[in-house]
C-alpha cells in the first residue's frame, strides 16, 4: 500500500488488503486499550500514537509485509532478546503475513511504551 491519504484510521482500515484488515484492526484496538492518553492520529500516511505531541506508536501495511514503529528506544532496548527472532529494523518490526503476528509480544511492547515517557529515538 502507497501511502495512505485517509484522514482517519477508520478511512485507513477500510483501504487495507482484505486479508490484513483483521489483523490491523485488532493492532488497532490493542493500542486504544494499552495507550491510555494516548491520542489515536494520521501520520506520515498510517495510523500513530502520540502523547505530549510525539508519535511513539504507527503501524502500517506495507506492500510486502505489516510494520509496527516503535520509536522508544529504551522499549527497544528492554525487549531486545524477543524482537532479536523477529525482523526487525531499527525502530521497525515487520511481520511478513498477517498469520506471524506476535500478538502478545505486541501488548507487552504497548505496555512497556504506555508505562512512562521516553525519549524518541
Amino acid at each position: 500500500m502507497v501511502q495512505s491519504k485517509a484522514s482517519d484510521v477508520d478511512g485507513y482500515l477500510t483501504e487495507v488488503p482484505d486479508e490484513r484488515r483483521a489483523a490491523l484492526t485488532k493492532v488497532r484496538q490493542m493500542c486504544r486499550e494499552e495507550l491510555v492518553g494516548f491520542s489515536e492520529v494520521m501520520a506520515y500516511g498510517m495510523p500513530a500514537y502520540e502523547r505530549d505531541g510525539a508519535c511513539e506508536i504507527a503501524f502500517a501495511s506495507q506492500k510486502r509485509y505489516i510494520s509496527f514503529y516503535l520509536m522508544r528506544s529504551e522499549v527497544r532496548e528492554a525487549f531486545g532478546e524477543q524482537l532479536a527472532v523477529h525482523d526487525m529494523g531499527k525502530g521497525c518490526l515487520r511481520f511478513r503475513r498477517p498469520e506471524g503476528i506476535d500478538f502478545d509480544l505486541l501488548r507487552d511492547l504497548l505496555k512497556a511504551t504506555a508505562d512512562r515517557p521516553g525519549k524518541i529515538c
